[in-house]
């Protein structure tokens, strides 16, 4: 389906994952946690019941890595009947600490790509997550100067962006959403009547897959990275 871009007169940007290195970040935790939990259950197991319980514990915690430490915690206390050693809490609440004072990565094309729409476009950054460790990671990529305004959701669901653009007084139909997540960063937006470009990330968390049968006829375009953006707007 073509979709129009002429009206177009702000951008919103992702974060994690659509302009810097984050998902990678939880699988290798996820293996580490599996190894420090191997003398009570399988690697499979282990991975099946933690992503249970962060779903189980998303409404109390939120996204971001806090939550997923404290899932983490209970999850370890769970399989191992409560018998787990401190030093293996130590270790989780390590791999937390560790996963909290990665560098920033940025993508391919992201700086490039923001620096020349900021040029023609208001720009405004759209994430969910922590608010502490999202406002580190922005601070430490050096993009902060390209957007107009920054907003950290609680999630994204239709009703955020509405709110969000209302505040903002961005019609809907002058704004277009670019992300990673086809449920998080595509699919509301073309709920609400406003345009969404997907770039893809190559691991995907399993809360943020939507099956192909929700994406019928659904008008947006997917990138191979941030550097086509600027050519798919002219």
């Amino acid at each position: 389906m073509e979709v129009n871009y002429n009206n177009i007169k702000v951008i919103g940007f992702d974060a994690d994952d659509t302009l810097w290195v984050n998902e990678t970040y939880f699988r290798e935790a996820e293996l580490e946690f599996a190894k420090l939990l191997s003398p009570y259950e399988t690697a499979n197991k282990s991975d099946q019941e933690l992503f249970k319980m962060e779903m189980q514990n998303l409404p109390l915690y939120g996204y971001g890595i806090k939550g997923f430490v404290l899932s983490m915690v209970e999850m370890a206390l769970e399989l191992s009947n409560h018998s787990v050693s401190n030093a293996t809490i130590q270790a989780i609440l390590d791999i937390g600490k560790s996963m909290l004072n990665k560098p920033v990565e940025l993508l391919e094309g992201v700086e490039e790509t923001l620096k020349d729409l900021s040029k023609t476009y208001r720009l405004i950054l759209v994430t969910k997550g922590d608010l502490l460790d999202q406002e580190r990671k922005l601070e430490k990529s050096g993009l902060t100067k390209y957007f107009h305004h920054i907003e950290v959701l609680s999630d994204k669901q239709e009703a955020n962006y509405s709110n969000l653009l209302n505040h903002l007084d961005i019609k809907p139909s002058e704004f277009l959403m670019v992300g990673n997540s086809l449920k998080s960063d595509i699919l509301p937006l073309i709920n609400i009547k406003a345009k969404a470009v997907h770039v893809p990330f190559h691991t995907t968390w399993i809360h943020e897959q939507v099956n192909d049968t929700n994406l019928a006829n659904k008008g947006y375009q997917t990138l191979g990275s941030l550097l086509e953006l600027k050519p798919l707007l002219q």
